[in-house]
């Protein structure tokens, strides 16, 4: 009797932190391993990524990871995963694994297991393969996956569009596609974060025109932001600066180096005399392109417009151009950006998400890929709930029964016993680890606690000395406060903070006594003067006491 799992890590009801496994009897699946960045509710956290205990624990199971594209969203976990698990196989095209290699540098992480794959050549598991084919994307080597089982096919799209004029590494192969459908497809999993759209994503998500008419209406330099890997933009960039007099700089060495590998490795053609340097960076034609890896979206372009930046000041005849559209989840960070912007009295210019999209499948390029594969059962991934629901509406259009199409959150798992849909209440455990900085430990909810405190109401530390031999007062206590309250204005409060906090110590200590218990000093401390602020400000600071013997 045979039995397939489908779950996510990652991926469902969210926009990042793409991770859906394949479970086919005792051997496991991964595709792709993504990260999402982080959102204003969580202080100061960089990036984040699915929580990867399901994998530790089966780790023997797993026959590798199976990489859709270069994007950070599909890929930007794995260099996490690997610290922990270094043995795991990764299988991935050729600049899917070369932009890996340069995440893992960075890292200085050094021991892994990649593997080179190429479309349309079958890789065999035992009685299972996979094979993988070339889809659209703005990435070139984009891959769908199609991983052959006794009871049929599990085929998952990764990130993709329908567009003709797309060749060479961009071309989807539609008749690989359809010979595929024709043997018999399971289960498709297919991304749904533009099934609401109508029509094709095609030709919206061509933008030169739009880049040649900005080169030409603004004489002075511009500052041209882009999304990390979405080599398809930067090409349509540096083809329109080519008929101009302009030169392209490239900052940052992620950036720079990205772009080096995709030259070497031919998914980029530029002209070299193009390219300029730091000499060329207060030039009037310059053309200064930005971009961001696993930080905050913008946080380059924030740091230029703040003026923190090392090399670049802001002029107001500079023009700020973001080259791609917004999505879910920054449009209000992009408006505030523009705003920023127009009152240094520059220029700001953007894609319009409405007229501009980016290199994902519209309703109809959905449509097409369910006719192409016409699946048994069909599983929306990649995207909010209520994008996979658009999905599933899709889906319903082209004739697939509304009890086959599986509508899933992360963890929730999708039982097949011998090639038919069971239903199951079995869960699976997810949660997100949330990364800050270099540090690659999950930061957890009550670091987060404590930095809303801090943000919200402020910190107050009290300090006090003791004698070591009596255990008598002999210094302070002393009140020091940071966002709690303006120190000139509140000398009153303070000193009535101070009497409580040198009342409950007192109470906690006698004459010689030989050990004090500074714990539940700290503890009635922090509940008598927390009674007390709150009372009198209706704040809840952070209440630290220090207490030493000299």
């Amino acid at each position: 009797m045979s039995k397939i799992k489908i779950f996510s890590l990652g991926g469902l009801n969210e926009n990042g932190k793409n991770m859906y496994i394949v479970e086919v009897d005792k051997d496991i699946f991964i595709f792709d391993a993504g990260l999402k960045f982080d959102n204003d509710r969580n202080l100061g956290i960089d990036y984040i990524i699915p929580n990867f205990d399901y994998i530790i624990k089966n780790k023997k199971r797993v026959k590798g990871i199976f990489l859709s594209h270069g994007h950070d969203s599909n890929m930007g976990a794995v260099p996490d995963l690997l610290e922990t698990l270094p043995q795991i196989p990764i299988y991935g095209a050729r600049l899917t694994l070369e932009l890996l290699k340069n995440d893992l540098s960075e890292r200085e992480i050094k021991k892994y297991k990649l593997i080179e794959i190429k479309a349309h050549t079958k890789i065999n598991f035992g009685k299972n393969s996979v094979f993988p084919i070339s889809v659209t994307h703005s990435i070139p080597d984009a891959l769908c996956y199609v991983l052959y089982t006794k009871d049929g096919a599990i085929v998952y799209t990764g990130d993709f569009t329908i567009d003709a004029t797309m060749i060479g590494n961009y071309k989807t192969d539609i008749g690989k596609l359809a010979y595929v459908g024709k043997q018999g497809v399971l289960c498709l999993l297919s991304e749904s974060i533009y099934a609401e759209r109508l029509g094709h994503t095609s030709p919206n998500n061509r933008v030169g025109g739009f880049i040649r008419e900005v080169l030409n209406r603004n004489e002075f330099r511009i500052i041209a932001t882009v999304m990390p890997a979405h080599f398809y933009r930067i090409q349509e960039i540096f083809n329109e600066v080519s008929n101009t007099n302009r030169k392209i700089i490239i900052m940052g060495k992620t950036l720079q180096k990205m772009i080096n590998t995709a030259i070497k490795e031919k998914y980029l053609t530029i002209d070299p005399n193009k390219i300029g340097d730091l000499s060329n960076i207060h030039e009037k034609n310059a053309v200064i392109l930005i971009s961001d890896e696993k930080e905050k979206p913008f946080a380059n372009l924030e740091r230029i417009i703040k003026g923190y930046d090392k090399y670049i000041k802001l002029l107001e005849t500079d023009t700020i151009f973001i080259t791609e559209p917004s999505y879910a989840g920054i449009e209000k960070r992009m408006a505030l950006i523009m705003d920023e912007v127009a009152m240094l009295g520059a220029n700001a210019i953007s894609l319009s998400s409405k007229k501009h999209l980016l290199h994902h499948a519209s309703g109809e390029d959905l449509m097409m890929m369910i006719n192409l594969m016409n699946p048994k059962y069909y599983f929306p991934v990649k995207g909010e709930y209520k994008n996979q629901y658009a999905n599933a509406t899709v889906a319903e259009k082209v004739g697939i029964p509304k009890e086959n199409i599986i509508l899933k959150e992360n963890g929730d798992v999708a039982l097949f016993i011998n090639g038919k849909l069971t239903p199951t209440n079995e869960h699976i455990e997810v949660d997100d680890t949330l990364i800050d900085g270099k540090s690659q430990d999950d930061i957890g909810d009550l670091v987060l606690k404590d930095r809303e405190m801090l943000g919200s109401n402020g910190i107050v530390i009290i300090s006090c000395t003791l004698d070591k031999k009596s255990k008598e007062i002999i210094g302070g206590p002393e009140i020091l406060t940071r966002g709690f309250v303006y120190v000139k204005e509140s000398q009153d409060l303070l000193l009535e903070t101070k009497q409580l906090a040198r009342e409950v110590i007192e109470e906690n200590i006698t004459p010689n006594m030989q050990r004090v218990d500074y714990s539940k000093i700290k503890t009635e401390v922090r509940e008598v003067l927390g009674k007390f602020f709150y009372k009198e400000t209706e704040s809840k600071p952070m209440i630290i006491t220090v207490i030493q013997e000299v």
